[in-house]
């Protein structure tokens, strides 16, 4: 005997979210549902700051962080609109975002061929996703939230442009910098892949993220002085609490 087969059916946001500021954006700014969307867009972490944050006379829907990187998202529960293009572009200014997300139910061509012309021609630290949230249900089953990417980085196409510039206008000591971080990124990703590297430049510093909100782990190198150093760079809001909790253990970890 056959078993029944049920249908998957698609079903509109706002059969679950009426409302996008009361009740969509709560939604999306949940840990879970905010470690959902990172590991859609290959994100390390996003983790929240705020919700409904004001810059200047706007409001943002969430800023978060990722890492040492500000974080902004902007969502709709209905197809893109210009309107939207316009706050993302001025809430990006407004806190000097490094990851700008865009999630909303449909993207338009013209507005994802919008956040691909800006990937293709802004430097590599600046990134722009956009995102559209499904919802499904299989006969009576709770709604299923799916994130669908449709538009990001192609972070291989930006550094390698980033780098051919940058070291066809160098000098040799600003092109072995770039050679020095370049390798031990590589070197990173196997021996430590828990540090979440910037893109190598052609610069006397390379920043990385540690996987935890409020440190980072800045590498130097100066030619001048022909030495290396490591810096743990604290921005969280207990600084020097935290720094003297570093300070204590200061012989263990020289």
């Amino acid at each position: 005997m056959k078993k029944p087969l049920s249908k998957l059916e698609r079903v509109p946001l706002r059969e679950a979210w009426k409302h996008e500021a009361n009740d969509f954006t709560p939604w999306l700014a949940e840990e879970d549902n905010l470690n959902a969307l990172a590991d859609a867009l290959g994100l390390t972490d996003l983790e929240l700051v705020a919700t409904e944050h004001w810059v200047g006379e706007f409001k943002l829907d969430i800023l978060c962080t990722s890492g040492n990187d500000q974080v902004i998202i902007e969502n709709q529960l209905e197809k893109t609109n210009h309107a939207h293009l316009g706050q993302l572009l001025t809430y990006a200014a407004g806190t000097g975002a490094k990851k700008v997300i865009w999630v909303a139910e449909s993207f338009r061509p013209e507005h994802v061929a919008a956040l691909e012309f800006l990937n293709q021609n802004t430097t590599e630290e600046l990134s722009f996703f956009a995102v559209e949230v499904e919802l499904w249900r299989i006969g009576d089953s709770p709604l299923a939230p799916k994130f669908e990417v449709v538009a990001k980085p192609n972070d291989w196409a930006k550094s390698g442009r980033e780098q051919t510039k940058a070291a066809a206008n160098a000098t040799p000591a600003k092109q072995r910098q770039l050679k020095l971080w370049t390798e031990l990124v590589a070197r990173l990703a196997t021996s430590a892949p828990q540090i979440s590297p910037q893109k190598p430049r052609p610069q006397h510093w390379l920043n990385n993220s540690i996987g935890r909100a409020g440190f980072g782990l800045n590498l130097t190198a100066s030619h001048r002085d022909d030495r290396l150093g490591v810096e743990v760079y604290i921005t969280h809001a207990e600084s020097k609490k935290m720094y003297q909790t570093l300070l204590a253990q200061r012989t263990s970890i020289e």
